[in-house]
């Protein structure tokens, strides 16, 4: 096995620090907004700490905030990390590298997934980013880099060990066992790959990708080795290698649906009543009057919509939640709100202005996800900017 991950190293960055949010209006005050997030901090490092014992010490444990930390806010959710204790992160874009940087120490290491566009090396090294070498043709442009700077530069190898999205097939990694000059001036500091179906523990590609990737990395010069996301880590400590990089897990979506989920949930979302009123059975309800009522109804519109990442296609299995008690949605999903049925709710216990909760202990994200037909990644990166945000610290 290869030595574990070097100690990150400083960098000198000329960014200036900020802690503002990356969208204008991702703090909308709670009396001029539909509805409220409240993203529990806390439980995004418990989630961390969990997953970094899970691999154990000879492992380290990265951290995934690409898309804005999965929707959720990276200038608030990458220094929680950081107390927790992460000090490798990745991201997918070089802008959100540069992002990412201005949060979190100089010594943090921080990859970019999609590497290096065209041109865009020399950002790489001005903003402290260790690029994810994907392509025969970025590992050219690294190299040139390396020589007009006339030294040795960091990168990440990635493999495609059957997943036919990112990375270096076998024939380019025979390419340059053949011809070690095409790693000239490249250190490579970790060489990794991505599970396709880590998701589905008995799936024997799980296997078989792994399978491939030592025999791929055994090719090329000696580096720890990365396989593992979320769902990796839960399928066993063969799967760990060197680094595991959990995104999904740390905000609270289940790595897989054959065991009860260990993670804290991390959201709550609360929209607020505009309107009450009684409807006749045989009243139409919404765009299309898809929804009619066949006794009568008392119902409640509620101020978001698909606009604020409530899919549209999730309506007819969708609910909000008051207590204990589940309020269907009725009729399509609007961009800027939805119709519930509060029939079920006890006269006088809700008003407008009230709130029920669309995201919370009765209707996580895996369920929004099951009853839109998606997944929980999907649910939470389209959380819109008009929630007033709420960030608990906890512990």
């Amino acid at each position: 096995m290869p030595s574990p991950m070097p100690e990150p190293v400083p960098v000198s960055i000329q960014s200036p620090a900020s802690t503002s949010s990356p969208n204008a209006f991702s703090h909308w005050p709670r009396h001029r907004a539909g509805a409220s997030l409240r993203i529990d901090l806390g439980a995004i490092a418990d989630n961390y700490r969990l997953l970094r014992q899970k691999v154990g010490a000879g492992t380290t444990c990265a951290a995934v905030v690409k898309a804005d930390a999965y929707g959720l806010g990276l200038a608030q959710v990458a220094p929680a990390l950081e107390r927790a204790g992460a000090d490798h992160f990745y991201v997918a874009h070089l802008e959100e590298g540069i992002a990412l940087r201005r949060h979190v120490a100089p010594t943090v290491r921080i990859f970019v997934l999609h590497g290096p566009l065209p041109e865009t090396e020399e950002e790489f090294v001005a903003h402290g980013l260790t690029p994810v070498l994907n392509s025969m043709e970025q590992i050219a442009g690294w190299r040139a880099l390396a020589r007009r700077e006339n030294r040795v530069l960091p990168a990440v190898i990635q493999l495609d060990t059957g997943m036919s999205r990112f990375g270096l097939s076998m024939s380019d990694v025979r390419t340059i066992a053949d011809d070690a000059t095409l790693l000239e001036g490249i250190d490579p500091c970790l060489i990794i790959s991505h599970l396709a179906c880590a998701d589905t523990p008995d799936n024997p590609a799980n296997a078989q990708q792994r399978a491939q990737l030592i025999r791929m990395a055994a090719l090329l010069p000696p580096a720890p080795l990365a396989l593992s996301a979320s769902s990796g880590i839960f399928l066993g400590p063969d799967y760990h290698f060197d680094m595991v990089r959990p995104g999904a897990a740390l905000y609270g979506i289940a790595p897989n649906e054959t065991a009860p989920n260990p993670l804290r949930p991390v959201v709550k979302l609360s929209a607020r009543i505009l309107q009450i009123r009684d409807i006749a059975p045989g009243d139409g309800v919404g765009y299309g009057l898809t929804y009619r009522a066949t006794r009568p109804r008392r119902i409640a519109t509620i101020g978001a919509g698909y606009a604020d990442g409530c899919l549209r296609q999730g309506a007819g299995h969708g609910a909000a939640w008051f207590g204990e008690i589940r309020l269907p949605i009725l009729g399509r999903i609007s961009m800027d709100s939805i119709t519930i049925d509060i029939t079920d709710v006890p006269e006088g216990q809700l008003a407008p202005d009230m709130g029920v909760d669309l995201l919370g202990p009765h209707h996580d994200v895996d369920a929004a996800a099951r009853a839109a037909g998606t997944i929980g990644y999907e649910i939470l990166t389209s959380l819109g900017h008009r929630y007033h945000r709420t960030y608990v610290a906890g512990g």
